[in-house]
């Protein structure tokens, strides 16, 4: 069960590198629209440090930029760019039958199983999910994959894009009632900068509100080659304003109980 009467915190959470690993779909199919348009495939770092900038949750735009920035002479157009991109990424129709896809969201390990969301709800969290994923793949991973019954979801389109934060504060508003007025503490878990923004943003809102900016590098950062980008990773997100990076998403309930009492 998703909500309580009187939740004890409030906990949303992005999708991407936060409950499933895109770095072999939505990164690769950033690596692979980039190649398709101008023969080049940007480096995991340069995805990395784009997204540092905090204005970059779009991975079309993303996508976009890279090519403007890699010198190609004429950009494709958006729509052109997202019917690419979606070719890598669904592998068929995105408002198809899923069993239908043959994309790389077929190779998406999970990072979290049915269990960890039981247990959220057992400690009176309520829990739901602001990501900028398209919604049939969002709908797809929490319904289909990890098995949860309509779960809040503030997906691409839903709302503005990260980090403007009105997804963010409505997701919390519908959980834990009016904000400002509230002493549920909200918080939010993510993996980029925009994310930490998107906290920032609501302060500025919402400011007689408690929130709380949780961070976790990303799953592609996590190998013990890659432990000196992690720790630049994570130093990017505390200078961005986390509260605090947890080294993993299962972390996220001892992260909360300063806030739960």
């Amino acid at each position: 069960m998703a909500n309580h009467l009187t939740p004890r915190a409030v906990l949303l959470f992005d999708i991407d590198g936060v409950i499933r690993d895109v770095g072999g779909s939505y990164r690769r199919a950033i690596v692979e629209t980039v190649h398709h348009y101008s023969g080049m495939r940007p480096h995991v770092a340069s995805i990395d440090a784009l997204k540092a900038e905090g204005c970059w949750n779009n991975d079309w735009e993303a996508s976009l930029e890279l090519l403007r920035r890699g010198g190609l002479g004429h950009l494709p157009s958006f729509e052109a760019l997202v019917e690419v991109f979606n070719s890598f990424y669904f592998g068929g129709d995105p408002e198809g039958d899923p069993s239908a896809w043959q994309g790389f969201i077929g190779s998406e390990p999970l990072l979290v199983e049915r269990e960890f969301f039981q247990q959220l709800s057992a400690a009176g969290v309520a829990w739901g999910f602001v990501s900028g994923a398209e919604p049939p793949s969002a709908r797809f991973v929490l319904e289909q994959r990890l098995g949860l019954s309509h779960p809040p979801l503030i997906a691409m389109g839903d709302a503005p894009d990260k980090p403007d934060p009105t997804g963010f504060l409505r997701l919390a508003t519908e959980l834990c009632g009016p904000l400002g007025t509230s002493t549920t503490p909200v918080a939010y878990l993510g993996d980029t900068v925009a994310d930490v923004l998107t906290v920032q943003r609501a302060r500025q809102e919402q400011p007689q509100q408690r929130f709380l900016s949780l961070a976790v590098a990303p799953p592609h950062l996590h190998s013990p080659d890659d432990r000196e980008r992690r720790g630049l990773y994570e130093a990017q997100l505390l200078q961005a304003g986390a509260d605090a990076v947890i080294p993993t998403t299962l972390a996220v309930l001892a992260a909360l109980e300063p806030v739960l009492g």
